[in-house]
């Protein structure tokens, strides 16, 4: 999905709900499915205003959120009401983008949940949002690598759809887990999505600096939906205090950054849309020209971007066998700067997954079984080499799927 002219994505949801009687504690698409005609008005209010792409209000339609609000076994219907629902107030006005939010999981050992059963949940939502005719997907909110990879993954294992990917993240470019957003768009990239950005968090303001970051790095349209500012606790209640105006202010410096996709998160409305399209016209994005990457092998781990040189050799290769996480150490210890990995059975995709998340620098991996490369990638949550005699025909669609570099 190239896109050189501004296009413009919708609003609010939650707190624009809130401000239409959803009082923020029961499951917000059980409200919304007792709720439709507000929905609607709500969402050709932001088409009226300019919106080209309206979220579908799926947010937290999966398994896993749903469960936590005791509904069960529910996932495709809700879906697929969620999504019609949507798709009524579009008409032939706006496009529709299956809305899919984290999980609030956690990989071992941080959490109890594996990367497949990520992949399942998100597979589950998606596979509803497909049938039920989405033109679009976008991953939103997101804090962590291995929930956007899961969800990422999940939607290009059903559907040939374009797809959106957006970080939160604070006003220094960290996520939560401290992954920088240049690593991200490096690793979304990489793995297929059609652009990538940031939502939620902070106001636009705060944003500007991470997209110039981003730019260099960036080889596709990069996203910026913000808050209406910092929310403010005033009467007991949550506001926030960056009005069209003022929040419209950043267009520029963002269109100059990269920024092709343009909307809002928490706090704004239809007024906020509605100025964003009075403003477009104006607007110039910069293509994307990720220069530092120029010549360069773009490699990340989960948190860092590391630009190498393409002539650097795998050096020292490690077996992943059951000690690999104490010669991993010793490897992460010395002034080499890639750890090269050689996995050659399934076993041994397992022991670097036990493992994976100590890797502190690129990733190299050597293998000559083509299913044991697939799982290590598929777990591995950076961007990796691969130094070995595996065919283009086998590589080829590692690299579009994973993001792999050979």
């Amino acid at each position: 999905m190239e896109i050189y002219s501004p296009f413009i994505l919708d609003g609010a949801t939650g707190t624009e709900l809130q401000n239409r009687g959803y009082n923020g504690k029961e499951c917000t698409e059980k409200w919304v499915l007792e709720h439709p005609e507000v929905v609607k008005k709500m969402e050709r209010e932001y088409i009226e205003a300019g919106s080209q792409i309206i979220y579908a209000p799926t947010f937290g339609a999966n398994r896993v959120k749903m469960e936590e609000n005791g509904i069960f076994n529910e996932v495709t219907e809700y879906n697929h009401r969620l999504v019609e629902i949507a798709k009524e107030a579009a008409g032939d006005s706006a496009l529709v983008a299956g809305d899919i939010s984290p999980l609030g999981k956690f990989l071992f050992p941080l959490g109890d949940m594996s990367f497949e059963e990520m992949v399942d949940v998100y597979k589950e939502q998606v596979k509803a949002q497909e049938e039920a005719g989405v033109d679009l997907f976008v991953i939103e909110t997101v804090m962590t690598v291995p929930e956007a990879r899961a969800a990422l993954l999940a939607v290009k294992e059903v559907s040939e759809k374009p797809v959106l990917v957006c970080f939160t993240c604070d006003e220094t470019g960290q996520t939560l887990m401290g992954s920088d957003v240049t690593a991200l768009v490096t690793i979304f990239q990489g793995m297929g999505a059609d652009a990538f950005g940031l939502n939620c968090s902070v106001g636009p303001d705060k944003l500007v600096d991470q997209f110039r970051r981003m730019r260099p790095f960036a080889a596709v349209p990069l996203i910026a939906k913000p808050n209406a500012g910092m929310p403010q606790i005033v009467d007991g209640k949550t506001v926030y205090d960056c009005p069209p105006e003022e929040f419209t202010a950043y267009l520029g410096d963002l269109a100059g950054a990269g920024v092709a996709y343009f909307g809002g998160c928490c706090g704004t409305g239809p007024d906020h849309i509605r100025m964003i399209k009075e403003k477009s016209g104006s607007l110039r994005p910069a293509k994307p020209q990720p220069w530092a990457l120029s010549g360069k092998l773009p490699l990340a781990t989960e948190k860092r971007v590391f630009p190498l040189d393409p002539q650097v050799s795998p050096g020292k290769v490690l077996a992943a066998g059951a000690d690999l996480s104490d010669a991993l150490d010793e490897e992460l210890d010395s002034d080499y700067p890639v750890v090269t990995i050689a996995v050659n059975t399934l076993e041994e995709a397992e022991n670097l997954a036990d493992c994976q998340m100590n890797i502190t620098k690129p990733l190299c991996l050597v293998s000559d079984n083509p299913e044991a490369l697939e799982s290590a990638l598929r777990i591995y949550q950076g961007r990796a080499m691969y130094d070995g005699s595996l065919g283009e025909e086998i590589l080829k669609p590692l690299a579009d799927k994973y993001g792999l570099v050979y």
